[in-house]
């Protein structure tokens, strides 16, 4: 079973080794997430650092995905609201991440039912994201009712320095 929970800054700084992993295990699998296959985990730590920053200021909310059983870092999905004066009803749905050994568990569908479920209630109208053209992420995004906008050829690289298209989606709540 999965916990899925919305965190204050002070959570993400106390669990900060367990964060690391998790974003140095997705690199490492293969995840286009905006690091290459060099992340070491100092890198990984001050990454956490400037999102908890982030969730401090109010710029950003978090969610963690965790195993009831073992209390495993399963996953985490991030909702960025400090945007311009004129997009105060949009956010943007970044970082995605399920760990390698969660994947196809439902965790990634978790995470994204509470974002959308928290923007709706904070009266956000529009939610837009980005994703590996041909990964399964797609899938799960039109399954919960995302609508492709297209797809950017070489928008991106993999973490072993390859390009990769990214396709953007939105949803309107």
């Amino acid at each position: 079973m999965t916990k899925v929970a919305k965190l204050a800054a002070s959570d993400v700084s106390s669990q900060s080794a367990d964060f690391s992993h998790l974003l140095i295990d997705c690199v490492q699998a293969g995840a286009s997430i905006g690091f290459m296959a060099s992340l070491d985990d100092s890198a990984a730590r001050g990454f956490w650092t400037g999102i908890a920053d982030k969730v401090e200021a109010g710029d950003r909310t978090l969610w963690a995905a965790r195993d009831d059983d073992t209390g495993a870092l399963l996953g985490t999905v991030q909702l960025v609201t400090g945007l311009p004066d004129n997009q105060p009803h949009r956010g943007d749905v970044a970082k995605l991440m399920v760990s390698p050994d969660a994947r196809r568990r439902g965790v990634a569908d978790a995470l994204m039912a509470a974002l959308e479920r928290h923007a709706r209630e904070t009266g956000l109208r529009t939610l837009v994201l980005d994703t590996v053209t041909g990964s399964p992420a797609e899938a799960l995004y039109r399954k919960r009712g995302w609508v492709e906008v297209g797809a950017v050829p070489d928008y991106a690289l993999f973490p072993d320095g390859s390009p990769c298209s990214t396709t953007f989606f939105y949803k309107t709540l």
